[in-house]
């Protein structure tokens, strides 16, 4: 459950989301992209209560990327068209493609998304959302299922979006070096409440609640 829990995010800017396990992280992005529901405060996107949009609606403006890749069973393509065409919006093949380009999968159209490697059906995801065309992009620890090398290259991969197309991003994390790394300003949770909030430097200086075990970064 979260308390009072209050902080902005604008177009272009990479919050981190940080705090041990259970300081309700994973809750605050679901409580965003309406998986469940604020049971009081109000959630704004661009200064209107999200409780006036569809759910549908609003997860086609706020897209989210998990842990882990959740596919759908089908070809690399279907996947990536699946949005747009729950709205009515058929994407045509080099639309699909140019996507699949940016995000390093050129030539992937008609591979079967289950024959994916992890590293390349993450991109798949990120390029599943991003077909939405969203505002906002909500980030569940998506590179922590990944090897190192991976990792680094989906991290690339997300920043150059992000600044690309100046996405407000909600971001996730155990991993402080990765929040200092990617993000501009950080939120420290625990026990469902916010223990300090600001400019990412800051907060990550002081590292009150993180243990190495969660961070990947020894404490001083």
């Amino acid at each position: 459950m979260l308390h009072q829990v209050s902080f902005a995010v604008s177009k272009g800017e990479v919050l981190a989301i940080l705090g041990p396990s259970g300081a309700g992280k994973s809750t605050l992005l679901r409580l965003l992209n309406r998986l469940d529901e604020p049971t009081s405060g109000v959630i704004l996107l661009d200064g209107n209560d999200y409780r006036s949009l569809s759910p549908r609606t609003l997860r086609r403006r706020v897209g989210m990327i998990m842990q882990r890749a959740y596919l759908f069973p089908g070809t690399v393509a279907e996947n990536v068209c699946f949005g747009p065409s729950q709205q009515g919006r058929p994407m045509s093949a080099s639309e699909i493609e140019d996507l699949l380009e940016q995000v390093g999968l050129a030539g992937y159209s008609n591979r079967d998304a289950g024959t994916l490697s992890g590293g390349e059906a993450q991109r798949v995801a990120i390029t599943r959302a991003l077909a939405n065309s969203p505002e906002l992009l909500l980030l569940d620890e998506p590179t922590s299922a990944l090897d190192q090398a991976t990792k680094e290259s989906v991290e690339q991969l997300l920043e150059s979006i992000i600044r690309q197309r100046a996405l407000a991003c909600v971001w996730v994390t155990h991993d402080a070096a990765q929040a200092a790394r990617m993000a501009d300003s950080a939120l420290l949770l625990d026990a469902g409440k916010v223990v300090n909030f600001g400019p990412a430097t800051e907060i990550l200086a002081a590292q009150p609640l993180l243990s190495s075990e969660e961070t990947g970064v020894g404490n001083a």
